[in-house]
């Protein structure tokens, strides 16, 4: 596919069938998204790949805690894990409330899930005395995670870049091996796309675009 097409139509696939992702494949990808630039080009990127059905499904486990929190939160006309104006939902609301199955079942029903992580020893933090949440560390892992997503768009797969489980890092660390210093960024199921979406809605360029100053 041409590059603007790709990046025109490279949506959010939750729903796959039942066909897997060959391994040269998923090589290929892989091979192609790791040019990705990160801070220094020291490239602190790891990529668990879960073939696993049992460890799949115990990833979706991970992300009911989150999942419900943000549901819950849908329910009260709130913008979910916003980290600007507090919830008002009680935890037991939260507790009750059902998660959502496109938000924890995507796992299990993926034909593989890429767990995408980057070593915080190697990265550059430097909004890390400012009085918010952190963002700049991504900025060594996102631009990946995204090339990930494109390419797989590009061999006709799809995926989509997920965080729910991120909640449960550490049970998430426990379950996968992955070492205390390092982060994980995004869960990424991938497969081939129960329907293939060519068109998507996004708000127009000069809603959000500023010359010289805000």
């Amino acid at each position: 596919m041409e590059l603007y097409e790709v990046m025109r139509s490279a949506f959010s696939a939750r729903q796959f069938t039942d066909e897997p992702v060959p391994d040269e494949v998923l090589l290929r990808i892989i091979e192609n998204a790791r040019f990705a630039p990160s801070g220094g080009n020291r490239q602190g990127w790891h990529i668990i790949v879960v073939r696993d059905a049992a460890t799949k499904s115990a990833i979706g486990d991970l992300a009911i805690p989150a999942a419900k929190h943000y549901a819950a939160q849908v329910r009260a006309g709130e913008n979910p894990w916003n980290t600007i104006v507090p919830t008002k939902v009680d935890a037991a609301t939260i507790e009750a409330t059902v998660a959502p199955a496109g938000l924890v079942g995507t796992y299990a029903a993926a034909p593989v899930v890429l767990v995408v992580c980057v070593d915080l020893g190697v990265v550059a933090s430097v909004d890390s005395e400012l009085e918010r949440v952190g963002v700049i560390s991504g900025a060594s892992i996102y631009p990946l995670v995204w090339n990930i997503l494109l390419a797989a768009r590009n061999e006709g797969y799809g995926g989509a870049l997920t965080t729910m489980p991120i909640h449960e890092e550490p049970r998430l660390q426990a379950l996968l091996g992955i070492p205390a210093q390092v982060a994980v960024a995004a869960v990424l199921p991938i497969g081939r796309p129960v329907r293939q979406l060519t068109k998507l809605k996004r708000k127009p360029v000069g809603d959000g675009m500023h010359f010289e100053r805000w």
